[in-house]
């Protein structure tokens, strides 16, 4: 299909007077949209312009990224909409009940993002043509619709992507597939600075521009979301309506409005003849999307996917031999943005109408979740993600609390006491904290596009209690500040170790020269208990003038109770001065990337070590990685990949030196499958049972839910775990994995099973094949091979996955820390 870049008729007719008043994108950059990509910085400067040129348009900066580019929001409405901005903002936010007042709002609202991943790159363009044309032609449309427009979500992965292009594209670009231009290298501009997927973080807001966004986001809660996308170059255009599997919260409204909005999109599609195809492959289940957490928290929410992304380009030729070029990506984009805003106008009064119908809550499944309070960190990481997304919370009283067990998955009961956390659904964003929080997703088709379990006691690592009825609870609470006290006298100061704060505040005792020692087995002492792993802080490890002002210092910036004895006698348990009670050294850690690596499981331990533990690693690469003087470090971390290349024989023979001399090697996910059945390795692949049929006479048209018999995407399965083993310190003897993969492991024979999935290991939640789920019994989840003086730890699933996966990461700070830190080499 060969497309002239025209304005339609309907869409881009410039004859109006008002048309004069304000330039083009053309006009404005001295290049027609589709010539050229934009870099972010001029994409700015052409809103900002828009926004003083024009009193109905305003622009507002709500953020800035890790590489310091700011972040937009500008709102395009009739000038005296924008007058009443914040008027109509708090009108919309009353028939929430988020606020109270006026509820009897006019307007539609709806919000347009582009670009969250950065190589997906024509949507930003597409964005100036939208604006531009709202403003020009399409005021009437403005007079009952504000327009919030994001045009850029990840301006780092954007100019990532459109500054190597500009580097190596041809003049005239180059249409042939293989060419260098349609190639981009390890690890593209997919995603942000860390190397995350913003479009699966809305909702746990691990990333800098998910919080901001986020923040904005609740301070508007539109009626209609648009994330605009792109995919493979051989793919029609696609527009809603959604695939199933759909979230059963998702109200009759929300489904059917989409089917309406996706009529009028065909109707422009039709008219120019543009393929495209609805009701396939995206669905609205996982709620981390730009689609389906606006849509639990009541918008129409919306993925629009164009052909193109990464090795779209200038112009590339597809299968069928037409030239995809970014001004058809663009128009296309166009296209719909504006057919939205249309149809939304349209029917503001019903948007509205439906809206504020959605937040009625009062036919949830569950009334209540309580959570036991056993770990005062893990309880204020949760409270601070639900502060994010302004979901309420309580604390529970005295009472014996019943419903479903997560830990049991069965219905059964505990002592909910004051502290515990209570979550109510009888709130504004109640449907939101349902999903959230039920221990399943139903699932109405096994075809899904994404993880299948997510619930947050799992993920959080709780006790926790899903209550069909209302549990008594309060909202007071004390907030206590920790304030320690320098002890001159002290033998030595005690710090407890079951957190990944407590992980964080030993990180920066090391960076300042302070060396600490760990506890191998529980000890009590001057009539207090510790338990394994307990940090132990002695003078005479640290002869220092100003040992103890150093070390209150740092306790106090990291909010830890530190606690002073007198003696290293201990009352059970080992002394102090015992071999047992071993030295944590500073640790050079160094983490490999490149490519082989997956760009995401190296983004999340990048982000890991720097923003969350705030401990240095150094970034190796794989072009060079077998090159390495690996003596250079303590610790090095594998990501999960594939590393054919990388880890030969030569480079296998060399790491198992390495670890023989006293270093720690981490290997995550895939990565295992370089060690497994390996010579000079202990790790063992596990076979799966073979299935006597030696034909196949399925269906053509079911094959795929065949294949997917042998898939796991995202389901979680409880884990048994050795607590006396330091890779294990600060956890219980049960742990909830979430397993994305069907590569399973033998138990090790020549090591330690640190945790791992006994015979009687069933599904707790989420989607696995009748034929993977049987491999997970009698399987490896964490292991340590002892080699030398040195040690491999194998972690067949992610404990970091996407950073949300909270209960996971103290056991890669246990790796990094706890095993050989005493060994000098």
């Amino acid at each position: 299909m060969k497309i002239k870049f025209i304005f339609l008729i309907s869409f881009f007719t410039l004859g109006n007077i008002f048309a004069q008043e304000i330039q083009s994108p053309q006009e404005f950059l001295g290049y027609e949209i589709g010539d050229r990509f934009t870099r972010h910085h001029k994409v700015v400067d052409y809103f900002k312009y828009v926004s003083s040129t024009l009193s109905n348009v305003k622009l507002e900066k709500y953020g800035e990224t890790n590489e310091h580019r700011p972040l937009y929001v500008a709102y395009i409405s009739s000038e005296e909409n924008i007058n009443n901005l914040e008027e109509i903002r708090t009108s919309n936010l009353s028939q929430t009940g988020i606020l109270t007042g006026n509820t009897d709002p006019k307007n539609a609202i709806v919000w347009l993002s582009y670009n969250v991943h950065g190589n997906e790159a024509s949507s930003t363009e597409a964005s100036m043509l939208t604006i531009y044309d709202l403003v020009t032609n399409k005021k009437d449309w403005l007079k009952n619709t504000v327009v919030i427009m994001d045009p850029c979500i990840n301006p780092d992965g954007r100019d990532r992507y459109v500054n190597w292009y500009n580097q190596v594209k041809s003049t005239p670009y180059d249409t042939t597939q293989n060419a260098k231009e349609h190639d981009e290298p390890w690890p593209g501009g997919r995603a942000n600075h860390y190397l995350f997927d913003l479009n699966r973080d809305w909702a746990w807001a691990t990333q800098i521009e998910s919080k901001q966004r986020i923040k904005i986001y609740n301070k508007w809660m539109p009626h209609i979301h648009v994330d605009f996308h792109e995919q493979g170059i051989n793919s029609p255009y696609y527009f809603a309506p959604a695939a199933e599997p759909m979230h059963e919260i998702i109200s009759e409204w929300q489904r059917d409005f989409q089917t309406q909005i996706g009529k009028n999109h065909a109707k422009y599609f039709d008219k120019e003849g543009w393929l495209y195809f609805t009701k396939e492959s995206f669905d609205l289940l996982y709620p981390s999307y730009g689609d389906t957490y606006p849509t639990f928290m009541g918008a129409i929410g919306m993925t629009y996917e164009q052909a193109g992304g990464g090795r779209g380009g200038l112009g590339i030729k597809t299968d069928e031999g037409e030239v995809l070029t970014l001004k058809d990506r663009a128009l296309h984009h166009t296209t719909t943005g504006l057919s939205t805003v249309e149809i939304s106008s349209k029917n503001a009064k019903k948007l509205n109408t439906e809206f504020k119908k959605f937040f009625e809550n009062s036919n949830l499944k569950y009334e209540s979740f309580v959570l036991k309070n056993e770990n005062e960190d893990k309880t204020n990481r949760l409270k601070n993600l639900l502060d994010r997304h302004e979901i309420k919370y309580e604390y529970a009283t005295n009472t014996v609390v019943k419903g479903f067990s997560f830990k049991n998955q069965k219905e059964d009961k505990f002592n909910a006491t004051a502290g515990d956390l209570v979550i109510h659904t009888a709130q504004p964003k109640g449907k939101m904290v349902e999903v959230l929080f039920e221990p399943k997703a139903k699932l109405t088709d096994s075809l899904t596009y994404d993880i299948t379990a997510w619930s947050l006691p799992y993920a959080h690592g709780f006790e926790a209690i899903a209550s069909k009825n209302k549990v008594s609870s309060s909202k007071a609470t004390s907030i206590k500040n920790t304030t320690n006290i320098i002890d001159k006298k002290a033998y030595a100061y005690l710090s407890k170790w079951n957190s990944l704060e407590d992980a964080t505040f030993l990180g920066a005792l090391l960076q300042q020269n302070i060396t600490p020692r760990f506890a191998d087995k529980a000890f009590s002492i001057e009539g207090k208990s510790y338990q394994r792993g307990t940090l132990i802080i002695l003078r005479n490890d640290n002869r220092t003038a100003n040992f103890d002002e150093k070390l209150i210092e740092i306790a106090n910036q990291n909010d830890r109770k530190i606690q002073s004895v007198a003696s290293g006698f201990v009352d059970s348990g080992l002394d102090f001065g015992s071999y047992s009670v071993k030295p944590i050294n500073q640790q050079k850690v160094a983490l490999l990337s490149g490519e082989g690596t997956s760009s995401l499981s190296f983004g999340e331990i990048w982000h890991f070590f720097e923003v969350e533990l705030k401990y240095p690693l150094t970034i190796l690469n794989s072009d060079y990685f077998g090159r390495t003087n690996f003596s250079k470090f303590d610790v090095i971390i594998i990501p999960s990949g594939y590393y054919s290349r990388v880890l030969n024989k030569s480079t296998l023979d060399k790491l198992s030196a390495f670890v023989s001399s006293g270093g720690t090697l981490i290997a995550i996910g895939n990565a295992l499958n370089s060690f497994a059945d390996a010579k000079g390795y202990a790790l063992k692949s596990k076979e799966a049972k073979k299935d006597s049929t030696t034909y196949n006479l399925t269906p053509f048209e079911d094959q795929e839910r065949t294949r997917i018999n042998n898939l796991i995407s995202g389901a979680i399965f409880k884990s048994k775990v050795d607590i006396t083993h330091p890779l294990a310190f600060g956890y219980s003897d049960e742990y909830f994995s979430l397993k994305r993969s069907g590569s399973t492991y033998n138990y090790l024979k020549d090591g330690v099973n640190v945790a791992y999935f006994d015979k009687d290991t069933e599904n707790v939640s989420g989607y696995a094949g009748s034929k993977a789920v049987k491999n997970i019994p009698e399987s490896l989840l964490f292991g340590e091979e002892q080699k030398g003086r040195g040690s491999i730890i194998y972690m067949v699933d992610n404990p970091l996955f996407r950073s949300f996966w909270e209960n996971g990461k103290l056991f890669l700070a246990n790796a990094v820390f706890l095993l050989n830190s005493d060994k000098m080499k």
